[in-house]
């Protein structure tokens, strides 16, 4: 068609067809820019009802009803996950999206460059916009977290929830009403206004409380008071996959009301009215550990009560949460200082958020005696020579890794030793034993790193509201419990390359890494847990039971003969492949007569290799230095 004929063709349409399709075009154009975010309140309060009773089929189902005026608005659905430190909240999920305004349907028309963004078009005259749709929580873990089960379900209202763009969260307010399973229990910070039989209508709150502040719900329900007589009372809230698992002894009760005890000994302030552990004991339902500020989502596996001499390590779970009450959600540093749920965080300063969390929720687990020490200085052993045979760090700083919940999502990834990943967790405590020990020297032992966490996050006791920092508000305070050149001190261990890991709090504390060949207790209790033979420190890789090779160091011995986590272990020296068959040829190849032998198969393919390795089997432990100061035992010790 010439230019001329589509010319008279488009004129020759009824004016009113031309009309409509010039309305159209202007009211959902193809990429609308986001309206910028004001400080104004948003007009009225939002109403989100959440049908959280279809257990059979996994989906919540949702009614929004909002004040509207009439004209182009646009709905967000929230994409950054506080406390999972990344844009990763699953799109994917939300499902069946329908407005109505006016007692009539409404087109949406999603952003094509911010696809959670929603348009819409509110008609002249309506004054409330209407919306239903869902949330599919997955089937099974190849979807993501289970997140509901015939006896259990977690409600993150960040998951279910819409919101006006152009608003900061904060000054958008939602009225949340809830539709339980029947006959179930729940437990939330949030304030109830009324419940009717399992319908559960919660008080108004602004978005960040209510995202803040999550709900388990279960068929089995129990909850524990872990500060008996306190004004601002600590609650154990516990679901679990049957009541069995529910039952917790008298001694296992006081040891949890001694982490909390010593919790708030150490900041010697609060920052929650109630505080609720929403903990769930379960193989079905998702595990988690999510940090607010009045709460937190714990799950582990069954036993954690019933099979309590198995299932130390898991015991540091609920104190790492409990400190971010704390660190992490009181205090925060000054890039998660954003506007609402679609704004980037900037994550720079997480080895202190999550590395002093991590390093006070391991000494307070000791401190309490829900670990004990012998098993605090065997995980410290295990942390310590992971990072230190962390062959990534020849290219990437530790300082990088707090970008790995943006990069990554937190997916699988191949070669976790030179990759690296959220390493500033767990080399973020390290560091902070490396201040912890450094502050103690050069006070003559009067004083700690436990003085900086007073000073830092002990201030405003009572206070619920958040307090922002930068790096020089941590150098600063750390000035003030002892002076330093801390900046300098805390950029080279971030920023540098090794080699090896920041250690040398450990040797100041007293005590040095070293390989035998026996594993620790806590060793024996990870490769149960993990159902996997851990040679790491000798062939450099482990094994899965199935004889899946997983975890290969790079340039180790294994992966210098040509292994990768896509291998599996058919058989040793001519025998089939058995975890103990493994150990016991290590341990005959190291007078250099026997072979190591591994028949290995790599999808359809079959081959033999020998690996050239004499050093017998290893595994990590601490060893005292003669004639230095235990200042581990004395950081371990509980607070009077």
């Amino acid at each position: 068609m010439t230019a001329s004929r589509t010319f008279l063709a488009r004129a020759a349409r009824p004016a009113s067809a031309l009309a409509l399709t010039l309305a159209l075009a202007l009211a959902l154009p193809a990429a609308a820019q986001l309206p910028a975010v004001g400080d104004a309140p948003y007009p009225g309060t939002i109403a989100l009802h959440v049908d959280a009773s279809n257990l059979s089929q996994q989906v919540f189902r949702m009614r929004l009803s909002m004040p509207v005026q009439a004209g182009r608005m646009t709905l967000l659905y929230p994409q950054w996950a506080p406390g999972n430190h990344g844009p990763n909240i699953p799109l994917t999920q939300l499902a069946g999206l329908k407005f109505r305004a006016g007692g009539k349907p409404v087109e949406w028309k999603r952003d094509p460059v911010n696809v959670y963004a929603f348009h819409v078009v509110v008609p002249e005259g309506a004054t409330t916009l209407e919306a239903e749709y869902q949330f599919l929580s997955p089937l099974d873990t190849t979807q993501g977290r289970i997140t509901m089960t015939d006896d259990i379900l977690g409600v993150q209202w960040q998951s279910v929830a819409l919101y006006p763009a152009g608003y900061q969260a904060r000054r958008i307010t939602v009225q949340p009403t809830l539709r339980l399973p029947a006959g179930w229990q729940f437990a939330s910070s949030l304030a109830v206004e009324a419940r009717t039989g399992d319908e559960v209508r919660f008080k108004p709150h602004d978005l960040d409380t209510l995202v803040d502040s999550p709900l388990f719900a279960g068929r089995y329900f129990k909850r524990v008071d872990l500060a008996p007589g306190a004004q601002q009372p600590v609650m154990l809230n516990v679901v679990a996959d049957n009541p069995e698992n529910l039952e917790a002894k008298p001694d296992q009760i006081k040891l949890h009301r001694a982490m909390v005890d010593q919790a708030l000994k150490l900041f010697g302030s609060h920052h929650y009215r109630q505080y609720d552990f929403l903990f769930a004991i379960s193989d079905e339902f998702g595990g988690i550990g999510r940090e607010h500020q009045q709460s937190s989502e714990n799950g582990v596996k069954l036993g954690y009560f019933t099979e309590w001499n198995r299932n130390e390590a898991g015991r540091e779970l609920l104190p790492h949460e409990f400190v971010h009450s704390w660190n992490g959600k009181f205090r925060r540093p000054a890039g998660q200082d954003v506007a609402n749920f679609n704004t980037p965080l900037q994550n720079e300063l997480l080895w202190l958020y999550e590395g002093q969390t991590q390093f006070w929720g391991k000494v307070l687990a000791a401190r309490s005696g829900l670990v004990s020490q012998t098993h605090a200085r065997d995980a410290l052993a295990a942390d310590a020579a992971r990072y230190d045979a962390t062959q990534g760090r020849d290219w990437r700083a530790v300082q990088d890794t707090v970008n790995d919940p943006i990069i990554n999502g937190r997916r699988p990834i191949g070669w976790g030793n030179w990759q690296r990943s959220e390493d500033y967790y767990t080399e973020g405590m390290l560091i902070w034993l490396d201040v912890d020990t450094m502050i103690r020297e050069m006070s003559g032992e009067q004083r700690g790193l436990q003085d900086f966490a007073r000073a830092f996050f002990g201030i405003d006791n009572g206070s619920t509201q958040t307090t922002y920092y930068t790096f020089d508000d941590v150098v600063a305070a750390l000035n003030k419990v002892q002076k330093y050149d801390w900046a300098p001190f805390l950029r080279a261990r971030l920023d540098g390359h090794g080699p090896g890991a920041p250690l040398d709090g450990l040797k100041r504390a007293g005590w040095k890494l070293v390989y035998g060949d026996t594993p620790s207790d806590a060793a024996r209790g990870a490769e149960d847990r993990n159902k996997t033979t851990d040679f790491t420190y000798s062939l450099g890789f482990q094994v899965r039971a199935d004889g899946g090779i997983t975890g290969v160091i790079w340039d180790g011995v294994g992966f210098r003969a040509g292994l990768a986590a896509n291998t599996t272990i058919v058989a040793v020296n001519n025998r089939v492949y058995k975890g103990d068959v493994l150990k016991a040829a290590v341990r005959a190849a190291k007078d250099g007569k026997a072979p190591l032998e591994l028949l290995v198969r790599k999808g359809n393919n079959l081959r033999t290799i020998s690996l050239d390795y004499r050093d017998g089997l290893r595994y990590p432990r601490l060893e005292r230095i003669p004639g230095t100061k235990d200042r581990l035992e004395v950081l371990f010790k509980a607070l009077k």
